[in-house]
């Protein structure tokens, strides 16, 4: 059984309401249709529904059990317009503002519903930008108690691949944080691990990724990676990290006892936190394309309930995979 067939099973033993509000598109559509299908999770889908139930109609599927609410019609709206202005009055939001915003939005309106407690997190991004689908989610949701810093994570599943845990890896952050501090990147190895031992099982083996091993290379991006070791081990003792390591010797066992002797993560890494994001996006999407990997992501962690990210270059496969992990973060908040 592949990973995300495990996660499914996952998210069906305890179902729960996921918002999807790219109506327009059609993979959110056909992946609709599919996660209803395979009963993965609840799914409310918001815009209007003659519009939505014609392009379910032209896709052929069907979306029988999927709620589709109209902004324009809903009867929360009031309550939702009072809840995005309290939450959001000390930064200018006006009541006025506010419903022009939960009218136009769609994705501010899906953020508002896991706010209010009427879903239990969203999926978007499809064709959004990052920023827009993570802006309102940061703005109303915020982070959730004890978290430093939110960031952004994709679960990568690599066939046939004898690496990392029977080929599944934790890349991090490949989404959000342009260019972390060393702190910013000890609290995101954090973050990691638990995501990882939350949605993966198995325990996390971090590597702190540079283009040096151990000294072998002296630079200030080394240097970074060197201080955020050492502050997640001052700060994070329990964690099963070493850095700074290049991408062979953090995977590959015989690169690791030439390259790194004696480090207890060297050649057995599951979890990859990149530089920064640069680095961390082009590493996903080359693992993505070159080795076939499934990428499921921009997951957020850190954030009070979940609501995560797509890339534009999606499939709706991937969505209804991002259903699935998102839905399984919501049974564990």
């Amino acid at each position: 059984m592949s990973y995300i067939d495990v996660i499914k099973d996952k998210a069906r033993m305890d179902r729960k309401t996921i918002v999807l509000p790219e109506t327009t598109d059609k993979r959110t559509l056909i992946a609709a249709s599919q996660i209803i299908k395979e009963g993965i999770a609840d799914i409310i889908m918001i815009g209007n529904e003659e519009k939505i139930m014609d392009g379910a109609t032209w896709l052929e599927i069907e979306l029988d059990g999927v709620k589709i609410i109209n902004p324009e019609l809903c009867d929360k709206l009031d309550d939702y317009v009072n809840l995005l202005y309290e939450t959001r009055k000390s930064k200018g939001m006006t009541p006025e503002k506010a419903r022009d915003i939960l009218l136009s939005d769609y994705l501010t309106f899906g953020v508002i519903m896991v706010k209010a407690n009427d879903a239990d997190g969203m999926v978007a991004g499809a064709c959004h930008a990052t920023a827009d689908t993570l802006r309102p989610a940061l703005q109303i949701l915020k982070t959730a108690p004890g978290v430093k810093l939110v960031s952004g994570f994709f679960l990568m599943c690599v066939p046939n691949c004898e690496f990392g845990e029977n080929g599944t890896f934790l890349f991090a952050d490949c989404g959000l944080n342009q260019d972390p501090t060393p702190e910013e990147l000890a609290a995101i190895a954090d973050t990691s691990a638990k995501s990882f031992k939350s949605l993966v099982g198995a325990k996390p083996i971090i590597a702190m990724l540079s283009h040096s091993t151990k000294g072998s290379a002296k630079h200030e991006l080394v240097d970074k990676m060197v201080e955020a070791t050492r502050i997640a081990h001052e700060q994070y003792p329990n964690l099963m990290l070493d850095g700074e390591l290049q991408t062979d010797a953090a995977l590959v066992p015989q690169v690791a006892k030439s390259k790194a002797p004696g480090s207890e993560v060297a050649g057995k890494a599951n979890v990859l936190i990149f530089p920064n994001l640069d680095c961390g996006n082009i590493g996903y999407k080359l693992v993505q394309r070159l080795a076939n990997a499934e990428a499921y992501g921009p997951m957020l962690q850190g954030i009070a309930k979940p609501v995560n990210d797509l890339s534009r270059g999606c499939s709706w496969q991937d969505i209804v995979g991002v259903v699935a992990l998102t839905a399984v973060q919501a049974q564990l908040a």
